[in-house]
């Protein structure tokens, strides 16, 4: 059985137990020319920040049929994960809308995802970057995501400024393109649904353009409430950002745990809803004549799901939950293509 990560173990073990080695085995070639970002790539698939804790972790997962890696996001500062459980499987169930209650279960294709964002120190997390970089092949690209760490008396152009420091050092350390974590369902601090401030938004996204002019950038997003959130969204970053990424998870409050906070909901249970997500975000950059891409994330399982997100828009696809419960999807989908 190929490693995974372990559900049952923290944040921190699962770190330091990433793979030792990446997996020696032959991965079928996608036809076609595919590009994330303006840089060329193998193919559409990539793991979005998520399961990539670190560089092992990254090369273990680009050995494996993924050719874009999202690392894990990272601070100016250290922050520690939440306690365990880190994700948890939930019963069988399909969300449309945010805050459903939903059921833990002992096993399922779909969980509640409690990190909380958590962040080695930047020494750290600069090292392991740049061992990612030197550790892909050709054709494959490194993307980091990065988030502020405000403080009780920051202004919003302080919290602005801190995504551009992290943004501008993840470039320094290698990272050939920038993902700003927009939409964290797990915190309740300011880092927090900013997607949601067409104005927050287009000051973030037009620091961090300052910081790293010729970077891509991608901004990743969560479920919105109407269309018009994100026409005003795709309006105020426009001219600073390259792709928006979507839709991080959907939340929903998990029975008797959690102390009935909301967490994200990742896998089968969304896919139906974030696959409508990535058709409406589509018709708004279309309408506006917008230049971003769009990457699509949330409940992609299988070939056919590939196939929808690409017929839906999508310039990319993005896995999590499924590479984690089994690290051969990746080559099944190539080996199925096209879908």
């Amino acid at each position: 059985m190929l490693p995974h990560y372990d559900i049952g173990r923290s944040y921190d073990w699962n770190y330091e137990q990433a793979p030792a080695e990446p997996v020696r085995i032959a991965v079928p070639s996608v036809p076609g020319q595919w590009t994330f970002c303006g840089l060329p790539v193998n193919s559409p698939l990539g793991m979005p920040a998520g399961p990539l804790l670190n560089s092992r972790w990254i090369t273990y997962y680009a050995a494996l049929g993924f050719d874009v890696l999202t690392y894990k996001t990272v601070r100016s500062r250290y922050r520690a994960c939440f306690e365990p459980p880190n994700l948890l499987p939930l019963e069988d169930v399909e969300l449309r809308a945010e805050g459903s209650q939903v059921r833990a279960a002992e096993q399922g294709r779909s969980w509640a995802i409690s990190f909380g964002m958590p962040s080695k120190d930047p020494a750290v997390w600069m090292a392991d970057v740049a061992a990612a970089r030197q550790s892909l092949a050709e054709g494959q690209v490194l993307a980091v995501s990065v988030v502020a760490s405000p403080e009780a008396h920051w202004t919003m152009d302080d919290l602005a400024c801190d995504f551009a420091q992290c943004a501008r050092w993840a470039v320094e350390a290698g990272a050939q393109v920038v993902e700003a974590n927009l939409s964290c369902p797990n915190v309740c601090t300011a880092e927090t649904d900013l997607y949601l401030s067409a104005e927050a938004s287009g000051l973030i996204a037009r620091r961090i353009r300052d910081a790293i002019p010729d970077a891509p950038l991608a901004l990743k997003v969560g479920l919105f409430r109407e269309k018009r959130e994100a026409a005003a969204l795709v309006e105020a970053v426009g001219g600073h950002a390259t792709a928006l990424s979507a839709t991080n998870s959907i939340t929903a409050f998990v029975a008797e745990r959690f102390g009935g906070a909301r967490r994200g909901v990742g896998g089968a249970a969304i896919t139906a809803r974030c696959l409508e997500e990535t058709r409406m975000l589509r018709a708004v950059l279309d309408e506006a004549g917008s230049p971003m891409e769009l990457i699509s994330v949330g409940g992609v399982m299988t070939a056919t799901d590939v196939r929808d997100r690409l017929e839906a828009g999508a310039n990319h696809v993005q896995l999590a939950t499924a590479p984690m419960l089994d690290p051969m999807v990746g080559v099944r989908i190539r080996e199925e293509w096209p879908c």
